[in-house]
């Protein structure tokens, strides 16, 4: 056992002391109250590999000793890589001196350093093997792991686990400004985009294109934009939807219909289509077709470990928007899926699901019954099996439902398109409505109106400690050009708008991250283009 001792310190005077220690090579230094270091040289230095895992530490005693330590310690702070002295001295009152950590970090200068370690015959420049870098990354490899690097533009402090940087401290992110950062052409208009990820590949976009005859595109995030990836035979697509079932990736997508022929017809039955990931040819390939009608939207989701997918049958012919919608689901044994249960819908445009603890729950955006807009939309509680009605809410053409949770607060917010009763032109400038979860009466009560133009989406999204919720505002009853907005929850006053978004008969949002950036995009069923939006954030 080694003994270090210090001469000429006194201590026992009853007031509080600072103290800081550092080691560095051949020397041990020790300032007390902000006054001269005192440095001894030990005979031999410490072992560059020396692990201290298992170990414990002593303060005040070397454990053994009883009775030589009577006192309070007010604060403790480990400080790997560097003396903290010059954080802590010079102060204003030296004996309770305090080191805060966050404080330090901040006041880093934003230049990047490289203090060489000492060599053994040089004086002491109290910096030990474990530094924290500042400035630009650098590689996180093997021989980084366990070395720290503050970066002073995000503010935060990095630990190297030998593969990536892994916060330790940083600074919350907030939305500043949003740039366009990409407009993408389309072979056609498009109605719904579907962000994804793909294993070993990345980040994918599955645009549903309206023209029959050209299909619908997968595009590939390579280099910071969507490239063309892959072409989809589809047939008037209002929608695609990604899900996963072990390892298995699958997209469907929602055909108008399945014949190309007189538009006018549309007794021929319309074939939806599930696609799978094929792996060995690294696209998607046709897997199941089901049966609907004017299919709007499909959800997948899954309840006790069975998957379901339930479509929005939009109407069978032209007038009849009273039908079905079927929630299918998967039979492990004939790997297909299979009718599970049938909802009388109106005008279905949209589900969602969701879960409240134990409970699941699906919702219809219910749109019109073929006389008016003014419709109830449903939301179903599963019991026993299968969806039972827990709560009716009037809607006007509802066109998207979006469930989301601030904190322990739960949220459904519904795009209302349009007001139509009969033959009249109807209102594109209605309100659209969030609901919170009230858990006294179980019921979902409004708690804010929107004003929107003939609303078809809603996408909330957080970017480090706020929520935001984009609308897609698509027509105003003159104009497709119409600014889609960003609303910043603000708690007490619920969602304010805070920017203003240019677009052209926006039908979806989506939003994504892609490394640290935060990305929007959006798709038009007006124009034969979609558009990506940068979140800048500071």
């Amino acid at each position: 056992m080694k003994q270090w001792v210090f001469q000429g310190i006194r201590l026992a005077d009853d007031r509080w002391h600072t103290f800081v220690l550092a080691f560095s090579g051949h020397y041990a230094t020790l300032t007390v109250d902000c006054h001269t270091a005192l440095k001894v040289g030990p005979s031999r230095t410490l072992s560059s590999d020396l692990s201290v895992q298992g170990s414990r530490f002593h303060i005040g005693s070397r454990g053994r000793w009883k009775g030589l330590f009577s006192g309070l310690i007010r604060q403790l702070v480990l400080v790997p890589g560097t003396d903290a002295t010059p954080r802590v001295c010079p102060s204003s009152n030296r004996g309770p001196a305090e080191l805060s950590v966050p404080a330090l970090l901040l006041d880093q200068p934003a230049k990047e350093t490289d203090v060489p370690l000492p060599s053994h015959d040089s004086p002491p420049a109290l910096e030990a093997d474990v530094r924290v870098s500042l400035g630009k990354e650098r590689s996180c490899s093997d021989s980084f792991k366990g070395q720290l690097w503050f970066n002073p533009v995000r503010r935060g402090l990095y630990l190297c686990d030998g593969t990536v940087w892994v916060p330790v401290l940083q600074e919350s992110q907030r939305l500043d400004y949003v740039l366009e950062h990409q407009v993408l052409s389309t072979s056609s208009e498009t109605y719904d985009v579907e962000v994804f990820s793909i294993p070993g590949l990345g980040l994918m976009a599955a645009m549903a294109h309206r023209s029959p005859s050209l299909g619908s595109a997968v595009y590939l995030w390579r280099d910071g934009a969507f490239h063309l990836y892959q072409n989809i035979s589809t047939h008037g697509a209002l929608s695609w939807t990604h899900f996963t079932m072990g390892k298995h990736i699958f997209l469907v997508v929602s055909n108008y219909r399945e014949s190309t022929g007189n538009e006018e017809k549309v007794e021929k039955d319309e074939l939806s289509v599930i696609f799978r990931w094929n792996k060995k040819a690294q696209k998607f390939v046709r897997y199941q077709t089901l049966k609907t009608h004017c299919a709007r939207d499909w959800e997948a989701f899954s309840i006790q470990g069975h998957t379901y997918l339930a479509v929005a049958n939009h109407r069978q012919g032209n007038v009849n928007h009273t039908i079905d919608s079927v929630i299918y689901k998967w039979n492990s044994g004939t790997e297909l899926f299979e009718p599970h249960q049938a909802l009388q819908t109106s005008g279905a445009y949209d589900w969602e699901s969701f879960t409240v603890g134990p409970y699941h729950f699906l919702v219809v955006a219910n749109a019109f019954d073929g006389l008016t807009t003014e419709v109830d939309s449903v939301i179903y509680i599963w019991v026993d099996g299968s969806f039972r009605v827990f709560q009716t809410i009037k809607t006007f053409c509802a066109t998207d439902w979006e469930m989301f949770q601030i904190g322990s607060r739960v949220f459904l917010v519904v795009a209302n398109g349009r007001q139509l009763h009969g033959n009249g032109s109807g209102r594109y400038a209605i309100n659209s409505t969030i609901y919170e979860l009230d858990m006294s009466s179980q019921l979902f009560l409004r708690f804010q109106e929107i004003f929107t133009y003939s609303a078809l989406d809603w996408e909330f999204f957080t970017v480090g400690e706020d929520s935001y919720l984009v609308v897609a505002n698509s027509f105003d009853g003159e104009s497709y050009s119409l600014n889609s907005i960003i609303y910043r929850w603000q708690g007490y006053e619920g969602f304010v708008p805070i920017h203003r978004l240019p677009t052209i008969g926006c039908s979806d949002w989506e939003f994504f991250k892609s490394g640290e950036e935060s990305y929007l995009i959006y798709s038009s069923a007006t124009a034969r283009l979609s558009k990506v939006f940068r979140l800048k954030t500071h």
